[in-house]
This record gives structure tokens, C-alpha cells and sequence, in this order.
């Protein structure tokens, strides 16, 4: 007997693919393929806690194949897009060849340097789990290299840490640098006697937090600089040189360590016409996320660019509930399609956005209101655990932040290097 089952490629398994994939689960008229440069799926929003050695890196990933081991129609392809064939439908991936009836472009955004090839050098990005655990290392090692470089003029660049870009991963990333240094590092490095890193905060707009409310900006600026951050605003990095962050109004900070959470663009998808693209090279999609142009082609998430939603002329914000909700309603659309029923243009619920600022201090905007504080923090838990890959990792995450908020005594604080020396970039690169 023949097989009649339509084969969707799927490339990319962020919040967009997986609960694309998830929707699908061992619907026995297709047969899904995931491709995705690492064999796990993680999750964003926590990843600079990983950064600062608050929890470890497997409470927030886990394997594809683990999550859809019960999954019959699920296979996985580890391997990074190279080419869309459009014409005889299949892709190529520098591990192989897919055809597919289906394609789904799910892969998501990678760090935009703007053009600065200095910062692109020897900044360190915060997109994954390889960038979160370099950070980790780098803010480690500094410590000890603080302490053993007594003769070294420049001394202070091993404590100074610039952090580039004020949005909710540069508000989170340095007011868990600040924890990290208040709760930890004075018990545990006596030789710094009471010296601690000193966190530069730089933001090219005028406000922290810019896409969130008024209350929500002020609550960061407040209490990011009550815990010693230096906050810079409407001024841009301009260069990174010789250990020297050189920012736009020329103000020159001594740091071993540029963090970059600056901005993002969207990944590339080689083999699509340049005309399909717009602003931060997110592919045009249509109502229904078909790309402008195909009929088998969709993409979903933050690489695509959907102005049809009456609500969002201009775009939606790149944020994990669009992907999610992209995904769900993509797979009930394909499968309405394939069975001539009507599909549902999408519509995005904005169910609003939070940011932690530090330990008990959170913020929250509602669609109808914003609060902070507490209440905001214990929402902030309760909601992120949500979304968490598998239910050991959701209980596991639970007791590990129980316990790292309340003791401060996470053991995660292991500089772990690799015996054999790759260059930097061609890491990241592949990752």
C-alpha cells in the first residue's frame, strides 16, 4: 500500500516549532520532520540565570528526542539550513537532504551586532545555552584572574562588566549579576576584600525596558541602580578595543567583559528571493503565515513579519506567545485545509509581558494594568514554568529556585573548560 502521509519539514524547534510539532503529535496523516542546529529544545527566558550560575543548564533544555519519544510520526534531523529548493521542494542542510509537502521556517532570531565587527569578535551573546555557559566561565574566571593579577594597572577591567542593551535580557542579565555579587561573591572570595564587580548598564533608547509601561521603566532604572548598577541611556556602544568598550559619546570603560543583549535579527533563510524579506530580515507571511509568494511554505515565530493582524499592522513583537500561538494555529489550519474545511487567520491574544529585575522584584504588564514587586516576582515564577519542556523539568527548576532564592548557595559555580582550543566565533557559529 502506498503511503499517503504528507511529509512537513519543520526547521527550527524554539516555542514556534515545538508547539507546531506538539499539535501534530501522531496524527497519522503526516509524517513531521524537525531539523534545529542542537538536539534540544530550551528555554529563552530563563537562560541568564544559567548565565550567572543560578540553575544549571538541564532545568530549562531538553532533548527532542526525549520529548517526543511516544511521538510515532515524529523523526528529528540534527543538521543547520543551507538552502530552500522551492521548485522541487526539499531543503538542504550541511548534514543532508529533505523533501518535504510542508515546509515550516521556525528558526527563529541570532545576535545583531549592527555592524561592529569588534563587538561581534570579542563580545559574548546571550542566545543559547553554549553562550550562556561562556558567560558563566568568563564572569568566573575573572574573579580569579582579579585576584592573581596584583601588578596589573588595569586590573579593574576583571570586575568591570558592560552590559549592552536595556531591554527585559539586559535588565534581567545585570540585576542577576548584581545578586550574584551581593549574596555570593563577598562570602566566598575573601581575597576581594569587599571589592565587587561593577556592572555598566548601556542603552542606545531613553528608557529601560522600552517596549513596557512607564511604571514597569521606572521600577528597573530604580532599583537596577540601588544595587550599584551605572546606567547610561540614549547613548549606543560604538566599539569594543584592546579590553575598551568605546560608547557613541565617547566615554571609554576599562572591561574584560562586553555582554551583548543588544538586539536581534532574524536567521537567514538562504534559497527565498530577496524580495520576501522586510525590516530585520523577517520573512513576509501572509494571514494564514504562508510565505508571500508559496503555498506550501509558511514561517511562524520571530522570523516572519505578519501585518494582516488588525491589532499588529506593524508587526508583531518577537515574543514567545506569538510563536506559540502561530504554531498551535498553523498545525489546526494545515489539517483544516487538507480536509476542505475554512482556516482562521491568526490573531494574536496578548497576554502581556513581565521581566525580573532581582531577587523578590519583578515587573508585570497586563493587558489593563502593571504591577511590581513580590506579587509581580511570584507571577513571574508561576507563569514560567509553564511553558517548561517536560514535567520532571518544571518540578526540578521549582525546588532549585526554592532553594537558590532562599540559601544563595547554588553549587553552580564551576568553571568548566574545554581540553581542546576552538576559535570562539566558529563556535558560535555553529550553536
Amino acid at each position: 500500500m502506498a503511503d499517503n502521509k504528507k511529509k512537513i519539514v519543520v526547521v527550527g524547534g524554539g516555542f514556534a516549532g515545538l508547539n507546531f510539532v506538539k499539535s501534530l503529535n501522531n496524527n497519522p496523516a503526516y509524517d513531521v520532520t524537525l531539523v534545529d542546529i542542537n538536539n534540544y529544545h530550551f528555554f529563552p527566558p530563563l537562560i541568564y540565570q544559567v548565565a550567572t550560575a543560578f540553575i544549571e543548564n538541564s532545568n530549562i533544555s531538553t532533548p527532542f528526542r526525549k520529548i517526543f519519544k511516544k511521538t510515532k510520526n515524529f523523526s528529528f534531523h540534527l543538521g543547520k539550513l543551507t538552502n530552500i529548493d522551492s521548485e522541487n521542494n526539499q531543503i538542504h542542510t550541511d548534514t543532508g537532504i529533505l523533501s518535504y509537502d510542508y515546509l515550516v521556517l521556525a528558526n527563529g532570531t541570532e545576535t545583531n551586532y549592527f555592524g561592529l565587527e569588534n563587538v561581534k569578535k570579542n563580545s559574548f551573546p546571550m542566545k543559547n545555552i553554549t553562550d550562556a555557559l561562556a558567560i558563566r566561565n568568563k564572569i568566573l574566571a575573572n574573579l580569579e584572574d582579579y585576584i592573581t593579577h596584583n601588578d596589573d594597572p588595569n586590573r579593574d577591567a576583571y570586575l568591570n562588566i558592560v552590559v549592552a542593551g536595556g531591554g527585559p535580557s539586559g535588565v534581567e542579565l545585570s540585576g542577576m549579576i548584581a545578586e550574584l555579587s551581593e549574596r555570593i561573591i563577598r562570602k566566598e572570595y575573601p581575597e576581594l576584600n569587599g571589592v565587587k564587580p561593577k556592572i555598566f548598564l548601556v542603552d542606545a533608547g531613553p528608557a529601560l525596558l522600552g517596549p513596557m509601561s512607564k511604571v514597569a521603566q521606572k521600577e528597573a532604572y530604580d532599583v537596577l541602580t540601588g544595587l550599584g548598577i551605572e546606567i547610561t541611556l540614549n547613548v549606543a556602544v560604538k566599539d569594543y578595543i584592546d579590553d575598551v568598550v568605546i560608547l557613541g559619546n565617547d566615554t571609554q570603560i576599562k572591561t574584560k567583559t562586553l555582554l551583548w543583549t543588544s538586539g536581534v535579527i532574524a536567521r537567514e533563510l538562504p534559497g527565498l528571493p530577496a524580495e520576501k524579506f522586510t525590516r530585520g530580515r523577517r520573512v513576509l507571511v501572509d494571514g494564514y503565515n504562508a510565505v508571500d509568494g508559496y503555498e506550501n511554505i509558511f514561517a511562524i515565530g520571530d522570523v516572519c513579519f505578519q501585518s494582516a493582524d488588525a491589532n499588529f499592522p506593524n508587526g508583531h513583537p518577537q515574543l514567545a506567545q506569538v510563536a506559540m500561538q502561530q504554531g498551535v494555529l498553523l498545525a489546526k489550519n494545515i489539517i483544516s485545509n487538507d480536509n476542505n474545511q475554512g482556516r482562521k487567520p491568526f490573531s494574536y491574544w496578548d497576554k502581556g509581558s513581565m521581566a525580573v529585575i532581582t531577587r523578590y522584584k519583578a515587573v508585570a504588564d497586563l493587558p489593563k494594568f502593571s504591577f511590581t514587586g513580590l506579587f509581580a516576582w511570584v507571577t513571574w515564577l508561576l507563569i514560567h514554568l509553564i511553558p517548561i519542556a517536560g514535567f520532571r523539568n518544571k518540578w526540578k527548576l521549582l525546588g532549585n529556585w526554592i532553594w537558590s532564592f532562599y540559601s544563595a548557595n547554588s553549587g553552580l559555580r564551576l568553571i568548566i573548560r574545554s581540553e581542546r582550543k576552538h576559535d570562539q566565533n566558529e563556535v558560535r557559529t555553529k550553536v
